[in-house]
């Protein structure tokens, strides 16, 4: 877990984002962000997690989200960030196709060297600030903020169109997370 964390309310809803080490761009395979999402579905459906907005960028994570099953947020959001940083090591390490594995894999270990709380492969960096979102102001401006990422990108030209992204939710659409909490 970050020293970097400030949750001061247990019950808040916080912005966070998170990026990979050196800002490699995982997420430009879709099987690592599978393992992003799948892991956002169980910490909803099993840790208390409240989704209001998310985004899979090609190297890091946005995320509105409030804990309300008594679980720290810090704690919650460490557990999903511990997960995924095993998870897709593993699945890296696991290829027979990853064409960057070998880089990818000395880049992690070399950040990894450089943490006193990480032994072997550090994924995410630590050194996200959460941001308490106390106003309906400061709640749309972080949403919009998440969800034109991959327009400003340019991946997209409307927010819906990016699958990876709470925006379809907000845009009346299906999206590929179930339970995402509408901010009026």
């Amino acid at each position: 877990m970050s020293r970097n964390y400030k949750f001061h309310d247990p019950e808040g809803l916080y912005f966070v984002s998170f990026a990979v080490v050196d800002w490699i761009d995982v997420f430009t395979r879709i099987e690592y962000k599978e393992i992003a999402l799948e892991s956002l579905k169980f910490c909803q459906a099993n840790k208390g997690m409240e989704v209001y907005a998310w985004c899979i960028m090609s190297n890091h994570i946005h995320l509105l989200f409030r804990s309300i099953k008594g679980e720290k947020p810090e704690l919650l959001l460490g557990d999903y960030k511990r997960f995924t940083s095993q998870t897709i090591v593993k699945t890296i390490i696991e290829s027979q196709t990853e064409s960057r594995k070998d880089w990818m894999l000395q880049r992690f270990r070399y950040a990894a060297r450089r943490s006193s709380n990480v032994k072997h492969y550090q994924f995410w960096r630590h050194d996200n600030h959460p941001i308490e979102l106390s106003t309906n102001a400061m709640i749309d401006q972080k949403i919009n903020y998440v969800h034109r990422n991959p327009v400003v990108a340019g991946w997209v030209a409307e927010p819906h169109e990016y699958l990876y992204s709470s925006a379809r939710d907000y845009a009346g659409m299906k999206g590929l997370l179930d339970g995402v909490v509408l901010a009026c």
